[in-house]
């Protein structure tokens, strides 16, 4: 069974001290320059708020305006709530971590937070992989897109996302969780136990099938896109254009994910979670929860309805009476088109 060092790592040549000096089981931690944990600490807080301010901007701007209530805008919600848990949640942690050696939110947390990692990172690869169904039936059939998709239909996509990645993630951590004493061999440590075959599972669900997904429905975007393109007139050139956007977008989300991602899980399959590798896990762990930070930009800030969205709430105009009606200028001509969201 292999275990990844939630607590302790290897650090010689530093001054040894231990997590709780007043307990006889407290474990032995590092004490590193102040410098250090001055930067780790500004970063972390600055990449958290960030996240966290970047999906609320998404959030907030979906939910209260009309003409947002889209089947993809929907999608993206879904993606953006996820994101901000990672950014309340899992960011904070995983920065203490990159720091801290010691384990100080107690035994139940620590059974806790692996489940909640593992929800919402899964849950956002989800919402990644439905978000591309999306943008290809939206491209290859765009006439019938809106009798294929609806909001219904979404919904009920999210839930049983959000429902496989909780049910998953239990199965992942389930002696973790039934076992808390366990997850540490003195007070201060959090260690998580996975079997190296659910290592290869989680691998294969969380990044070779999400990326095969993802990648096909790129190929076959960019192929319709291009075929449709040279097919056009004038007239329809601007869908066209939108077309191609879409796949353009795909393409960075595909890129982006990759970054993220790839890392972790080659250096989880390598080192096997040694706990002398911890530091290295932790930069991969932490590397991933960047991916929230990403998404706004890709989902949101490449898209000119969330820049005018995001100018009504930042200047207080949500407040105005019925403000949710307000009309997105920007948004008039995409919403005559089945590109509901992608202009």
């Amino acid at each position: 069974m292999e275990m990844s060092n939630w607590g302790v790592t290897n650090t010689e040549n530093l001054t040894i001290q231990y997590c709780f000096p007043d307990n006889n089981l407290s474990c032995s931690k590092s004490i590193r320059p102040e410098a250090e944990y001055i930067v780790v600490y500004i970063f972390v807080s600055v990449t958290s708020v960030f996240t966290v301010f970047l999906n609320l901007l998404v959030i907030v701007s979906i939910s209260h305006f009309k003409q947002l209530h889209t089947p993809t805008n929907v999608l993206i919600l879904s993606l953006a709530v996820a994101d901000l848990i990672a950014g309340l949640i899992l960011m904070p942690v995983q920065g203490m971590k990159l720091i801290e050696p010691c384990w100080y939110f107690g035994e139940i947390f620590c059974s806790i937070f692996p489940l909640i990692l593992y929800v919402v990172v899964t849950a956002s690869l989800g919402n990644l992989v439905i978000i591309s169904v999306d943008r290809y039936i939206a491209v290859n059939d765009p006439l019938r897109y809106p009798l294929k998709v609806n909001n219904k239909r979404v919904v009920v996509s999210i839930v049983v996302n959000w429902l496989f990645s909780f049910v998953y993630s239990f199965y992942l951590l389930y002696e973790s969780l039934i076992y808390p004493e366990r997850n540490h061999s003195c007070i201060g440590e959090c260690i998580l136990y996975v079997k190296m075959e659910y290592l290869i599972l989680d691998s294969f669900v969380c990044l070779v099938a999400p990326c095969c997904v993802i990648f096909s429905l790129y190929v076959k975007i960019c192929f319709v896109a291009n075929y449709q393109a040279k097919q056009l007139n004038s007239a329809t050139d601007k869908k066209a254009r939108s077309e191609k956007k879409a796949a353009r977008t795909l393409g960075i989300v595909v890129l982006v994910y990759l970054l993220c991602w790839t890392p972790y899980y080659l250096a989880t399959l390598s080192f096997g979670h040694d706990e002398n590798d911890a530091l290295v896990i932790n930069i991969m762990q932490w590397i991933v929860c960047m991916n929230s930070l990403m998404n706004p930009f890709i989902y949101a800030m490449f898209y000119r309805w969330f820049r005018l969205s995001a100018k009504y709430i930042l200047t207080l105009k949500i407040l105005e009476p019925s403000s949710e009606y307000f009309s997105l200028s920007i948004l008039v001509l995409t919403l005559l088109s089945y590109f509901t969201v992608l202009i």
